[in-house]
């Protein structure tokens, strides 16, 4: 049987292995996802400097989402991590899914983030 821990950590495994060659500059931040079952969150990270430049989320005030863990909450997170990076100077960066499978909410968010104006 499979437990959570252990597909956590097969997650886990993965999105190192996509880290050593995805990273963020000043120029081109990296747009990092992180889902949880309940919740979905974007972060815009300078690797470079170690610092996160914007960040959106399920949880945010500006984000009117009912449920946070399903794809309609993830297309508000893209478009808001979209709009918050072209606001701070952002056009391009590299995505980053975390280790997830580029399908459902990743997928969402990723596609909302694009139509919003970013480029990656």
């Amino acid at each position: 049987m499979i437990t959570k821990a252990d597909k956590n950590k097969a997650r886990k495994k993965r999105h190192a292995r996509v880290r050593r060659t995805v990273t963020g500059t000043a120029e081109r931040p990296r747009l990092n996802v992180f889902r949880s079952s309940k919740h979905i969150y974007a972060q815009l990270i300078d690797d470079v400097n170690g610092v996160t430049l914007a960040s959106a989320s399920t949880l945010d005030n500006g984000v009117e989402v009912e449920q946070g863990g399903n794809v309609d909450a993830a297309q508000k997170v893209g478009e808001a991590i979209a709009q918050r990076a072209i606001d701070n100077g952002y056009k391009e960066v590299v995505f980053d899914r975390g280790g997830y499978l580029y399908h459902g909410r990743v997928k969402a968010l990723a596609e909302a983030a694009r139509e919003a104006g970013l480029k990656f």
